[in-house]
């Protein structure tokens, strides 16, 4: 028989870990100690476990024979996958609710509270490059205090400001709504697959950094921010209430995050400031891993089910429909966008900015029939989708 000895430990103060220890090797073990409480301590301990007590032995020396009950709170539980998602069998088709918070991996007890996460299908949401984008994307997190030059001296003309205010303005208005639809559909995920989970996390918290620095920068040289258009919230309000998970990210992030990369790449290669400048670079680094998840999921959803491409194809038809009624891009944006390409009022000048805008629209037009094209939309159907697509870019 295995002797326990707990010398002065008290059981409440940690010796119930040296009499489980030795119950889990043994199932018969003798128990002594110098704990004045050890004699009370002990049959309670027993009793709230189950386990037998016998020969319990009172003085100086307290001592007692306990017997490993055959019942087991872990009878029932079972492993919730594994925590390595690259291991066999570790990310489960579809969770079940009572798993809830459990860690994947872990033993989840039975009887657990069942959770609603409406977000627990593998193929819907899960994508192998996960872990991957969510390392990229912890490792490029960035310090908008430090990572902007903020004192950077500006010197162009108080009309160019206004145009970067204006844009600014426009870059809040979308950037809430791409903070807004992952946050929406966070909650709604099992966390289970808790790489997505995180992944759209951080792709929020971007977000915000994103309303932040472009608020800041609108902010540095104007007490008021520019204009927002009706058109351009209504293209807005149809992501923001869009109710499916892939549908939502095909719109944001394939079609609009996309082409958005395309206007912050423009405002960086033609900011007139450094300030300006290292806001669209970095703000479009982040982009693009939004987008890089967009499609990484999309895509090997769209391989296990090919009949999504027809509803994802549907919902680019009808939201082309919704807005049919809009004037599209705010003119004010437009024009300040012109006005910063050309970076003069010279009218040569803004013959080349007004060029470089129609360059930017094609741009994203290319760039949104080439990501159609990785989802496995033909030619044809990716150059047609992508004119439907909302003329106020995001």
């Amino acid at each position: 028989m295995t002797l326990v000895d707990l010398e002065d430990l008290a059981l409440g103060e940690g010796g119930h870990l040296l009499v489980a220890r030795g119950l889990a090797t043994s199932p018969v073990i003798a128990v002594r100690g110098r704990d004045p409480a050890l004699a009370a301590d002990l049959p309670a301990w027993c009793r709230s476990l189950g386990h037998g007590l016998a020969d319990l032995q009172r003085g100086a020396i307290v001592t007692a024979t306990i017997t490993r009950t055959t019942a087991d709170r872990w009878v029932g539980a079972e492993r919730a996958g594994a925590a390595d998602p690259r291991a066999p069998g570790a990310i489960a088709a579809t969770p079940p609710a009572r798993w809830g918070l459990a860690a994947r991996g872990a033993l989840v007890e039975a009887g657990a509270p069942a959770f609603d996460f409406p977000l627990a299908d593998r193929d819907a949401v899960w994508t192998d490059d996960a872990a991957r984008l969510y390392a990229a994307a912890a490792a490029a997190q960035w310090d908008p205090a430090t990572a902007i030059p903020w004192d950077a001296r500006i010197t162009h003309p108080p009309e160019v400001e206004d145009a970067v205010v204006q844009v600014m303005t426009y870059l809040v208005e979308n950037e809430t709504a791409a903070l807004l639809v992952p946050a929406r559909f966070l909650a709604q995920l099992h966390p289970h697959f808790r790489e997505v989970m995180q992944l759209l996390a951080i792709q929020v918290a971007d977000e915000a950094r994103h309303i932040e620095v472009f608020t800041r920068r609108a902010r540095l040289h104007r007490d008021a921010l520019g204009t927002s258009a009706a058109a351009g919230q209504a293209s807005l309000h149809t992501l923001v209430v869009e109710p499916d998970f892939a549908t939502a990210a095909f719109l944001l992030s394939v079609l609009g995050e996309g082409s958005f990369l395309a206007l912050l790449h423009f405002l960086r290669d033609h900011a007139p400031d450094p300030i300006t400048r290292a806001v669209a670079r970095l703000s479009a680094q982040d982009e693009a891993r939004h987008v890089a998840f967009g499609l990484a999921h999309l895509a090997r959803h769209v391989g296990i089910d090919p009949s999504l491409r027809g509803r994802l194809a549907t919902a680019v038809e009808r939201r082309h429909a919704a807005l049919a009624h809009t004037t599209g891009l705010n003119a004010d944006v437009f024009d300040a966008l012109v006005l910063l390409a050309a970076g003069s009022w010279a009218p040569a000048d803004l013959r080349r900015g007004h060029a470089a805008v129609v360059a930017l629209a094609a741009e994203m037009d290319s760039g949104r029939q080439a990501r159609l094209a990785r989802l496995g939309f033909d030619a044809s159907e990716a150059a047609a989708l992508s004119s439907l697509h909302t003329r106020n870019f995001m």
